[in-house]
């Protein structure tokens, strides 16, 4: 288990009319469909694990107290491979079997170390690598006042069809149909008690929120955002790292929509 860092006076003392703003990172899943002889969040990408390209661009958020990256039971990657005397996530060993035991495990562990019922969390997978800050910080400012929360997503772009036996059984009218992605930003206190509703098999944490008939906000997104699924994919997230080396200023300055 990671030690995690001490929080600033001014993060940890911050009043009731402001809550405080926490990241949680759900990195207990086995990852088999991106094959690899590790979990993909542990693979190497960029020359370092797809993990910690995910966690730097929270630690690039300011308004973000602390990351919390709830790993498996006996998980000692990341103990094991980084040692940051100032690191601004840290690790715990509750992962559960499904993403939103996982979650609900890990909200459990944020309140252990401080962090309020009316806090923010954002929830992210850890596998979506290629969130920017910028993109972090979208999400923030759409949701801070906003009584319920929201999350990144985009419009479906392509056209959808329904299925039957590899069959197609119908066209959905995509004009109202969005792809959901992470961060997704909830109150803690909120979104423990949609999780015990809504149950194990809750696929995101917005699908938990929508189990206590709330309707959680729209932020607008960027492609970029994809989560790292199959082998391919990591050619292409290669791909933009290499390209937002290459040219960081217009990365900083522009998200693709």
């Amino acid at each position: 288990m990671t030690e995690a860092p001490p929080i600033s006076p001014a993060a940890s003392s911050a009043g009731a009319d402001k809550a405080r703003i926490w990241a949680l990172v759900p990195c207990a899943g086995s990852g088999t469909r991106a094959a690899g002889a590790l979990p993909k969040q542990y693979q190497l990408l960029a020359g370092q694990a797809l993990v910690l390209h995910t966690l730097a661009a929270f630690a690039a958020v300011e308004r973000v107290v602390l990351a919390l990256v709830v790993v498996a039971p006996g998980d000692v990657f990341l103990s094991r491979a980084v040692q940051h005397a100032r690191q601004r996530w840290c690790t715990r060993p509750c992962g559960g079997a499904t993403r939103a035991q996982s979650v609900a495990r890990g909200l459990a562990a944020l309140q252990e170390l401080g962090a309020a019922s009316d806090d923010w969390v954002l929830v992210h997978d850890a596998a979506r690598c290629l969130v920017t800050p910028q993109s972090i910080n979208q999400l923030i400012d759409a949701c801070a006042y906003d009584a319920v929360g929201g999350l990144l997503a985009c419009p479906v772009p392509d056209t959808l069809k329904l299925a039957r036996e590899g069959r197609v059984l119908a066209t959905p009218d995509r004009s109202h149909q969005w792809l959901a992605q992470t961060p997704q930003m909830f109150r803690i206190g909120m979104l423990r008690r949609a999780l015990q509703t809504a149950g194990d098999l809750v696929t995101d944490e917005s699908g938990a929120i929508e189990a206590l008939g709330l309707s959680p906000k729209l932020v607008p997104g960027s492609s970029l955002n994809f989560k790292i699924t199959y082998p391919e994919d990591f050619a292409l997230a290669q791909a933009v790292l290499r390209d937002r080396a290459r040219h960081p200023t217009h990365h900083q300055n522009y998200d693709y929509p």
